[in-house]
């Protein structure tokens, strides 16, 4: 199944864009165009995609600009040689919808669950209408045993809007969960370019080099925030260590 992120959204939306300027074809020629343009796209990973995502694909394009952070408290911030190494916030208790997969890869789980919460936020849901995108999206994970791997099992995140909080629309999909995730304190740190399981256990690696010897942070399971898309070479992440119950 084809790979697609909240990264892709933008990078998605560049061919249409162009044929608007040129003299405006149909909005179903415009859809078409996105589609195939992903196709293509989706091509170069040797994986197909399925047509009833061209809805969601172009109304993800629609609204690619507006984006509604998730709340946070601001903590603290630490720096190493006059740059800012890391930081801490408070995240309060909130709504989210949640997807879980376990593929053979973490961005085949990552890419599926995405699909699933494109279909939530656009239309498949109780109240029939797009319900606007949030940043960041987070992917919890966990390390095995030994801490050299990732366990299969990926759980997507994607935050409800403030207008939804108190009363969020119920998802079709019957593997989309609404949750009322517990406030949540963590060390962030932010890395640019692609999140892959080699990446993802790098930078977990220089975190903890950073921080050093420390039992204030769990050590199985971590949070990848994603708020950028591949259109940037150098887009933006963030790896989440999770701080222990106060």
């Amino acid at each position: 199944m084809a790979r697609i992120t909240l990264e892709d959204l933008e990078r998605l939306g560049e061919e249409p864009a162009a044929a608007d300027r040129d003299g405006g074809d149909s909005e179903d020629d415009q859809e078409a165009r996105l589609f195939a343009h992903w196709e293509a796209v989706a091509s170069t990973h040797r994986v197909s995609l399925p047509r009833d995502m061209a809805g969601p694909i172009a109304q993800m394009v629609r609204h690619s600009q507006a984006r509604e952070p998730v709340p946070y408290v601001f903590l603290s911030q630490h720096g190493k040689c006059e740059e800012v190494a890391y930081e801490e916030r408070r995240y309060p208790a909130g709504k989210w919808a949640c997807v879980t997969m376990g593929e053979p890869m973490y961005e085949q789980s990552i890419s599926m669950s995405f699909m699933k919460l494109m279909r939530y936020i656009c239309k498949e849901n109780s109240v029939g209408c797009h319900l606007g995108m949030t940043i960041p999206v987070l992917n919890e994970i966990h390390l095995t045993k030994e801490g050299t791997e990732l366990e299969r099992e990926v759980l997507t995140a994607y935050y409800l809007p403030g207008v939804f909080q108190q009363n969020p629309p119920v998802p079709m999909d019957p593997e989309i969960h609404i949750t009322e995730r517990a406030p949540l304190r963590v060390v962030t740190r932010v890395f640019y370019g692609m999140t892959t399981e080699e990446t993802i256990l790098r930078e977990i690696s220089l975190f903890w080099e950073l921080l050093g010897s420390t039992d204030m942070v769990l050590r199985e399971t971590y949070i990848v925030a994603s708020y950028e898309n591949p259109s940037i070479p150098q887009r933006r992440n963030e790896i989440w260590f999770i701080c222990q119950a106060e």
